[in-house]
């Protein structure tokens, strides 16, 4: 159930042998993000739970989701661009059926990350279904 822009990026994860590597491939997907305009960095938009600051502003539209997001953190920002890649365009009410855990687990991130940013992917993903289940 995976976009296309995600199994790109699954793709990509398949050519790179090294965790190192996938690593590095994962901050620069998060360098290519724009940075989100300051406006949104309050609050209301951070995601309680990750250990560095992280922003999510939803965005529903014509009965799809997307969102924009950012972190003071590279690795983090480069999260964001993964579930982005995960959930942006998809129908609202099939955000909830995303197996993230899953998804991501194809790339290995379940098995590399530490336990610090492993509970704020997961904060993230349950902020992502919140706001798509409201």
């Amino acid at each position: 159930m995976a976009t296309e822009a995600f199994e790109e990026i699954a793709e990509t994860f398949e050519f790179l042998d090294d965790w190192e590597d996938r690593y590095r491939h994962v901050i620069d997907l998060g360098k290519a993000m724009p940075p989100l305009d300051d406006v949104y960095k309050v609050p209301a938009m951070k995601v309680d739970g990750c250990a560095s600051q992280v922003w999510l502003v939803p965005d529903v539209s014509d009965g799809l989701f997307r969102f924009e997001g950012d972190s003071d953190a590279m690795i983090v920002k480069g999260l964001i661009a993964v579930l982005q890649a995960l959930y942006n365009g998809v129908p609202v009410a099939e955000v909830a059926a995303v197996d993230a855990r899953a998804e991501l687990g194809r790339l290995g991130l379940n098995d590399h990350l530490s336990a610090q940013r492993s509970n704020g992917l997961r904060s993230m993903v349950e902020r992502i279904n919140q706001v798509a289940a409201s």
